[in-house]
C-alpha cells in the first residue's frame, strides 16, 4: 500500500516529471517497488517516469476512487 505522499509523488511523476525533486525519499520507496525508473534524456540529463507497473497501479486507484 502506498503512502499518501508515494501516491502524491506517482502522480507527479506522471504529470510533470521535470518538476520533481530528485532527492524526494518517496523515490525511492517507489523505485523499490519497480513503480518508476529514471530514465537518462538524450541531453544527458535524468528524468523520472512511471514504468507499466506504475501506470497501471495509478489506473487501478483512480478506478477505485
Amino acid at each position: 500500500m502506498l503512502s499518501p505522499h508515494e501516491f502524491a509523488t506517482l502522480l507527479l511523476v506522471k504529470d510533470a516529471p521535470n518538476q520533481i525533486d530528485m532527492e524526494r525519499e518517496e523515490l525511492d520507496a517507489l523505485l523499490e517497488r519497480q513503480l518508476v525508473q529514471l530514465e537518462r534524456l538524450a541531453s544527458g540529463l535524468q528524468q523520472w517516469r512511471l514504468t507499466e507497473v506504475g501506470d497501471s497501479a495509478l489506473r487501478a486507484i483512480k478506478r477505485c476512487s
